[in-house]
């Protein structure tokens, strides 16, 4: 990870350590760079943007745009959608990059610059560099020195296009997809009050379905606000009270999607991705016969694929990286238990409509609720805690503590699994542990945690 890009894109709060002017640059770089890697008397580089419902989003597209046509570059506004849409018509309509602005399950007040390459997959880490080195003043690239770039004169500055078109052609694609009717299903969409609230009902009424929205009005500041993927208590609630069939919850820009049972029952990305994976291997769609999951999957579901027959990968946390290990191994199918689901058939990033819709034809083919094509999957009891420490190396490294996690793990066997891991973005440790009871986890965990609390690696 860099100074200002993460995992998932230059993310911040809104005016305080993500600014106006960080998004302008950015945008001056976009617009220069790919225009400088365009041809000599080529058509002027394209670059689409767009936003989630978060006040700030107008703000960030507006100074986005500015920078990009200053540079030279045409800015094509696709307005409010989702990330995956972004994805997807960046790929199919030959865009030199997209641009996401959102901070996804974030706050209202958060938001975030997320960047994509002409194959709608997250930048490169080196162009990414490259805008890193031109927002501290010194970029070096193309056998040049630039505390400033250049900018466009005359007919070379660029222009902005609306093109709300390329949403609605997501949309048809994603209507598409579908290979059942879902007339005479009832389905409850929590749309996050973000960037699924126009899309989501679209696609589902045009299928047939009949659909019972929550959290679709979105007024700048209520995105994700007890609503969507991370506050799913609403839509459990209204599918237990209007009897429906089935619930989905997308999160702020709509690449996550978690399911609600008819029974009211969470089902998360690691029961999605048990789901999804049985139903492609029935078929001879799961390539290498392989879920690419992440370290934080549960251990419920390796025991669930492995009673199936089906291989499983592990990642870093983050879908990136599931998807850099998808591509690199040929695989059809990864994702996270908090609902980010790849099938890189139809998308290069998570698609939590998409993945809605695969769920509804693994229901409409096998005939069965979502609660039954759960069954053969256990979740482990899971207890995770964070301890603030003064040096995270230090603190993995130690072989006091080092043995501690040895003697959870030995304890354990096959039964559970301990993981002890270094935040990304805080002075923290994780210590997280699943075994067959919570008690049990909690104990394990303490006793870990208590180790590294006595050899003066905590912070107080």
């Amino acid at each position: 990870m860099g100074k200002y890009f993460g995992t998932d894109g230059f993310r911040g709060e809104a005016n305080v350590t993500l600014t106006a002017d960080h998004a302008y640059k950015v945008g001056r770089f976009l617009g220069w760079y790919f225009s400088v890697k365009r041809p000599v008397g080529e058509t002027p580089a394209r670059i689409l943007i767009a936003k989630d419902t978060r006040r700030s989003s107008y703000m960030f597209e507006y100074t986005l745009a500015a920078g990009i046509t200053a540079s030279g570059a045409d800015a094509y506004l696709l307005h409010v959608t989702t990330t995956p849409s972004v994805a997807y018509v960046t790929r199919t309509e030959e865009f030199d990059c997209g641009v996401m602005i959102s901070a996804s399950h974030n706050p209202f007040y958060d938001n975030g610059i997320k960047l994509l390459n002409a194959q709608g997959e997250k930048m490169d880490e080196e162009t990414i560099s490259y805008i890193e080195q031109y927002l501290d003043g010194d970029l070096e690239l193309f056998g040049a020195r630039y505390e400033e770039l250049p900018f466009a004169t005359g007919e070379r500055i660029g222009r902005t296009v609306d093109y709300v078109s390329g949403r609605n052609r997501y949309v048809g694609y994603l209507i598409s997809l579908a290979l059942y009717s879902f007339k005479g299903i009832k389905v409850g969409l929590d749309c996050a009050n973000g960037a699924a609230w126009n899309i989501a009902k679209s696609v589902f009424d045009a299928l047939g379905a009949k659909t019972y929205v929550i959290n679709a009005e979105p007024d700048g500041t209520n995105i994700n606000r007890e609503a969507g993927s991370t506050h799913i208590e609403k839509l459990q609630k209204l599918v237990v009270e209007q009897g429906l069939d089935v619930g989905f919850a997308y999160d702020g820009d709509a690449d996550r999607c978690l399911c609600v049972d008819e029974r009211g029952q969470v089902v998360n990305g690691d029961h999605i991705l048990y789901i999804l994976g049985k139903y492609m291997q029935e078929r001879g769609q799961l390539a290498n016969n392989t879920v690419v999951t992440t370290v934080m999957s549960n251990f419920g579901l390796y025991k669930a694929l492995d009673a199936e027959g089906i291989g499983y990968a592990k990642t870093q946390v983050g879908d990136k990286y599931v998807y850099e290990h998808m591509v690199q191994h040929g695989c059809r199918l990864g994702g996270e238990q908090s609902g980010h689901i790849i099938i890189n058939k139809y998308a290069t990033t998570g698609d939590g409509i998409l993945t809605s819709l695969k769920i509804m034809e693994v229901m409409l083919a096998k005939k069965k609720r979502l609660s039954q094509l759960c069954e053969g999957f256990t979740l482990y009891p899971q207890v995770l805690k964070n301890v603030r420490v003064h040096s995270k190396p230090e603190a993995q490294k130690d072989p006091e503590v080092q043995k501690a996690v040895q003697t959870v793990a030995e304890a354990l066997g096959d039964t559970g699994r301990i993981l002890v891991r270094e935040s990304g973005t805080e002075p923290v440790i994780r210590v997280m542990v699943e075994a067959s009871d919570k008690e049990l986890c909690r104990k394990y965990v303490d006793s870990v945690i208590d180790v590294i609390c006595a050899r003066g690696h905590a912070r107080v």
